[in-house]
């Protein structure tokens, strides 16, 4: 089924002009003036798309627009525009809360790809949206399992995931990273460590130093819980941050000795907010490191360890933290 897009213009050899660039991949609906348009967007259902001449009599196609936007948020708006100056087409990006502008003169070929361009973008919105609301269906159940699982399991960790994943959300945000990568973020910081579950008790408990071989069964939490959350459809796209948070920046990290970019910058989060939320925790080996202490390390290992970048992100969120704990 194709979409639906309602043409408004007051001038009908631009409507036909329209229409005849248009019918053979879209339904295409018309209206003379933006009072008619209201109304058929009140009878028409499934209109994708209103595409809208800027200067018409009454409510001009900004005004039109803006209307869309208020009662009809998930309709695509393009404005088609004579106008040319900055200020102008910035005041009808902003009023009209459009997602495109064509300008005129513009040619079938520009119009088509615009209108392409734009169901492409709204298509991958959606995604997103879906993608999202997945994930936060999620946290009320299976996540919720498997993080108060692992925190009965060790009792030196209780708390840990949530911690890590308050650091890395607020990273994530001053970094500006989109909302999606944000949500994947905070499903693999819970999750960063659930195949800890598969680490025997003896050595999550230990007091004393590690032996090779036991820090070796450490080091396989990572591929435990890539079998864990492997077979959960909705975590896919989550696997690679989990699948690499213990890369380091330099390449000396495990389990792969990835480093730079090759790391996914969730990956590059979680391991600053893991290794900050381990040096000023507690554990059964040795006491917390003071904050301002933590922090000076932290600051040290930037380029290396850690993302130079990452670090100086957390530099700005760090007296944002609930830190009252031990």
């Amino acid at each position: 089924m194709s979409y639906k897009i309602l043409v408004v213009d007051d001038e009908p050899d631009n409507l036909q002009l329209v229409r005849r660039t248009l019918r053979r991949h879209y339904d295409i609906i018309t209206a003379n003036n933006a009072d008619e348009a209201i109304e058929t967007l009140k009878q028409v259902n499934d209109i994708e798309m209103v595409l809208s001449d800027h200067k018409m009599p009454g409510k001009n196609g900004v005004e039109l627009l803006h209307h869309c936007f208020e009662h009809y948020p998930d309709v695509i708006r393009i404005l088609i525009t004579a106008y040319s100056e900055v200020p102008i087409l910035v005041d009808a990006i902003n009023t009209g809360k459009i997602h495109r502008y064509i300008k005129k003169p513009w040619t079938p070929e520009e119009l088509e790809l615009t209108v392409e361009k734009a169901f492409e973008a709204s298509k991958l919105s959606r995604e997103n949206t879906r993608l999202i609301t997945d994930f936060k269906d999620l946290f009320s159940g299976t996540i919720s399992a498997i993080t108060e699982a692992l925190d009965e399991k060790d009792e030196f960790t209780s708390g840990r995931s949530k911690r890590v994943c308050e650091y890395a959300i607020k990273i994530a945000k001053e970094m500006n990273l989109s909302d999606i990568e944000i949500s994947k973020i905070e499903v693999a910081s819970l999750l960063h460590d659930i195949g800890m579950i598969g680490v025997p008790e003896y050595i999550l408990n230990k007091a004393e130093k590690l032996t090779d071989e036991e820090y070796k069964l450490i080091q396989k939490h990572v591929s435990y819980g890539l079998n864990i959350i492997g077979s959960i459809k909705q975590l896919e796209s989550v696997v690679p941050i989990i699948k690499y948070h213990h890369e380091r920046y330099d390449g000396s990290g495990y389990p792969y000795g990835i480093k730079g970019e090759e790391i996914p910058i969730g990956a590059r989060i979680i391991a600053l907010a893991d290794t900050f939320d381990a040096l000023i925790s507690t554990r059964v080996y040795r006491d917390p490191m003071p904050v301002d202490k933590a922090i000076e390390l932290i600051t040290s290992f930037a380029g290396k360890q850690l993302d130079y970048n990452v670090v100086q992100a957390f530099l700005k969120i760090k007296d944002e933290l609930d830190l009252d704990y031990n």
